[in-house]
């Protein structure tokens, strides 16, 4: 245990230290949400007040601008949370392909420490530092929303909120530690997270909500553990926000809302459950770290 947590400090320190690494991941984060906020969060908030006005025959106009708009924004900001637990983990993880390509892992490789905990170490390093930079980037959502006279998320919400950024921390650690088995340059690493970081937010239905799809595609995110991610964050950042934008109207109209964008998904005619979501989030990430070992049990087993 002490070997591992020596392993995760010292994978923590790497990234911590590069400060260069640190500005431009908090930068992206803030581009990120600003540009999500102000450009397609707007597209979406208008929308939302024209059908409510449709639906809701004579109702406060400017009232639901301000709830549409926070609400919005609420969803905008859960998408944004799952996206950088994707890219800060595959960021912390850069420093197990230069320990590979500076030949500084065969050091690791000659002592007594066994490669399960090597890769834990590196595993539970992202994790460490992917929760925490997504936990600063709720915080900064919630300041930004304080400012602009919202309020703050309630304890509980909060609270569910820092799990689930948790468990999407530890699943795209685990994700990401085993794609890192296979690439073995800076420059291959770099450009697989220019990549990634493209297609997250399609893959979560971010940029494009989940109901705009066609039913093919849409049955190929189900599978993939990044829309389950947000779709959880989601839930719990607009349960009370949608409460308020469709009171008056009746409940099919907050159920379609919750639909078309992603914040309940169904296979077939059946919901599903969040219990059922964290299930799928774990399977994918004991999968991966289940394969890595193997991986590397291969790699041993070559190295005699």
């Amino acid at each position: 245990m002490e070997t591992v947590l020596y392993l995760i400090k010292r994978n923590c320190r790497i990234f911590l230290r590069d400060r260069a690494a640190v500005f431009f991941s908090v930068l992206s984060m803030l581009i990120v949400l600003m540009l999500m906020v102000f450009f397609l969060g707007r597209l979406h908030s208008d929308g939302l007040v024209d059908i409510l006005g449709e639906l809701g025959g004579e109702r406060d106009r400017a009232l639901d601008e301000k709830n549409a708009a926070y609400l919005v924004q609420l969803w905008t900001l859960g998408g944004i949370l799952v996206v950088n637990s994707v890219t800060v983990t595959m960021t912390v993880l850069g420093s197990m392909v230069q320990d590979e390509t500076r030949k500084r892992i065969m050091a690791y490789y000659v002592t007594p420490v066994n490669r399960v905990k090597l890769s834990l170490g590196y595993i539970f390093a992202a994790w460490l530092v992917g929760t925490g930079m997504c936990v600063l980037t709720l915080t900064i959502g919630e300041i930004y929303f304080l400012a602009g006279g919202y309020g703050l998320l309630g304890a509980d919400t909060l609270f569910k909120l820092v799990g689930i950024i948790a468990l999407c921390a530890f699943t795209f650690s685990s994700l990401g530690y085993l794609l890192a088995l296979f690439v073995h340059s800076d420059s291959a690493w770099s450009g697989l997270l220019t990549v990634i970081g493209t297609l997250v937010g399609f893959l979560g239905g971010i940029y494009l909500s989940i109901g705009s799809l066609s039913e093919s595609i849409q049955g190929v995110l189900k599978c993939i553990p990044v829309l389950h991610g947000t779709s959880m964050m989601w839930s719990v950042c607009t349960e009370e926000a949608i409460g308020k934008t469709f009171a008056g109207l009746p409940d099919m109209a907050a159920d379609v809302f919750r639909k078309e964008m992603g914040i309940t998904l169904f296979f077939g005619e059946k919901e599903i459950l969040p219990w059922q979501q964290v299930a799928i989030l774990l399977f994918y990430g004991i999968i991966a770290i289940a394969a890595a070992a193997l991986v590397n049990r291969k790699r041993k087993l070559k190295d005699r």
